[in-house]
């Protein structure tokens, strides 16, 4: 992997760091039960093996480099599934500060979080304003693997697209797609056994509630994987890659953010 940040000697890092606009990514996984038929590691896997495809489609010229996958996160919401590893927010905040404070240190100029696990997607935007006011020189970006690529939505139909929280279609069929190998045999829906929030809220989106897996489902599935297909998981992939590939040319095409 010639974009692999830790494959470089120290004066080659430094060649790099050196390029104007100098990016790094870092994908961060988590360790989590993802109902009975899906790997521990579907986060993590979904934004390394996503990552690898995109900085494949780039023109070689680009000045990005990706650092070795984060496994663990926070997944306070999936205790009492077994399997569910989850770090503490503090700990992996401070993390974020003290590699970033290194690579700024070391010349690079942007770091992006390519992250997977909707369960860190507020703490890793937290972590990003702690880096970005400790260490201004360095621009921060804080992105979920699955918002920012368009036409995502479209191809998850409803009740999936607002309900489908966790090892459900999506999930299931992207795994299909990147890695049937895993692909254990679906479970039945079991549905929400905590009910529905109250009219105006809801379990994510614009009036959100934190939830916990358990209370949700028996199986530790939030959704409904029945309809997953291989199909489906092709059209999401090649959505997400196409759709990072384009934002990330962006920025590495930008002279953002300007310093001064």
């Amino acid at each position: 992997m010639p974009r692999c940040l830790s494959h470089l000697t120290s004066p080659e890092l430094a060649d790099a760091a050196g390029r104007p606009g100098s990016t790094v990514v870092w994908p961060w996984g988590a360790c989590e039960q993802h109902g009975p038929h899906l790997p521990l590691a579907t986060d993590a896997l979904f934004a390394d093996q996503l990552l690898d495809q995109v900085l494949d489609r780039l023109p070689s010229d680009r000045p990005i480099w990706r650092m070795p996958l984060q496994p663990f996160g926070c997944s306070p919401e999936h205790q009492g599934f077994a399997g569910t590893i989850t770090l503490p927010a503090t700990l992996l905040i401070d993390q974020v500060v003290a590699v970033g404070r290194q690579l700024a240190a070391a010349g690079f100029q942007r770091l992006v979080l390519f992250n997977a696990h909707g369960g860190q997607i507020g703490l890793l935007q937290v972590a990003a304003r702690e880096l970005r006011a400790e260490v201004p020189s360095l621009a921060v970006l804080p992105c979920f693997v699955w918002s920012g690529p368009t036409g995502i939505a479209e191809l998850i139909p409803e009740p999936e697209r607002r309900g489908g929280l966790h090892a459900g279609l999506a999930e299931t069929s992207l795994m299909m797609h990147l890695r049937p190998d895993l692909v254990g045999p679906l479970p039945p829906a079991d549905g929400h056994r905590g009910g529905t929030p109250p009219a105006g809220w809801s379990l994510e989106g614009a009036v959100p509630t934190a939830w916990m897996t358990r209370e949700l489902s028996a199986s530790g599935v939030i959704g409904d994987p029945r309809q997953a297909t291989a199909a489906l998981g092709s059209q999401l992939a090649a959505a997400l890659v196409n759709g990072w590939c384009e934002l990330l040319d962006a920025l590495l095409t930008s002279d953002w953010p300007q310093s001064g």
